[in-house]
């Protein structure tokens, strides 16, 4: 068909009344949040599922984590008390092996202990914190805390 003879066949065909295209409307809407609910439904169904995963992978996880934290542990043990039999071949007394084993692990420790707090620190949403500030949203103690010190913003 050409566009004139399409163009003819819109025109023959009257248009509808006015009841008919209240209710193809209707019927139109019905079928959208028919169609809106059915998508509310997948998309929770699909939230819950993906929650599902995510809480019982969380659990494996933090299930391999005491894993690998017993077997680290142990290990450290192992190579501190072969660190001791070195020492005390070398001719090093019980006492200064025991102490320098100690220290070693003090040294370590406190190096995990200043990375810990770091990263605990980076995770303070400072920024957002900041920001919400200036909205006049958060915590209105920190803003008394900083007026008393004389601190400028």
């Amino acid at each position: 068909m050409s566009d004139d003879e399409l163009a003819g066949a819109a025109a023959e065909e009257k248009p509808p009344h006015l009841d008919e295209s209240v209710r193809r409307i209707g019927a139109a809407g019905k079928a959208t949040l028919a169609s809106a609910k059915d998508t509310g439904r997948a998309l929770r169904s699909l939230i819950s599922a993906d929650l599902a995963l995510a809480r019982s992978a969380l659990g494996r996880a933090l299930g391999w984590v005491a894993v690998g934290i017993v077997f680290g542990a142990s290990a450290w043990l192992l190579v501190v008390g072969a660190l001791i039999a070195v020492l005390q071949r070398v001719g090093w007394s019980w006492l200064q092996s025991l102490s320098f084993a100690a220290l070693l692990s003090s040294v370590v420790t406190g190096v995990a202990v200043w990375r810990t707090i770091h990263y605990f620190e980076c995770a303070g949403m400072h920024a957002t914190r900041r920001q919400l500030a200036k909205l006049g949203i958060g915590d209105e103690g920190e803003e008394e805390d900083e007026s008393a010190s004389g601190a400028q913003p």
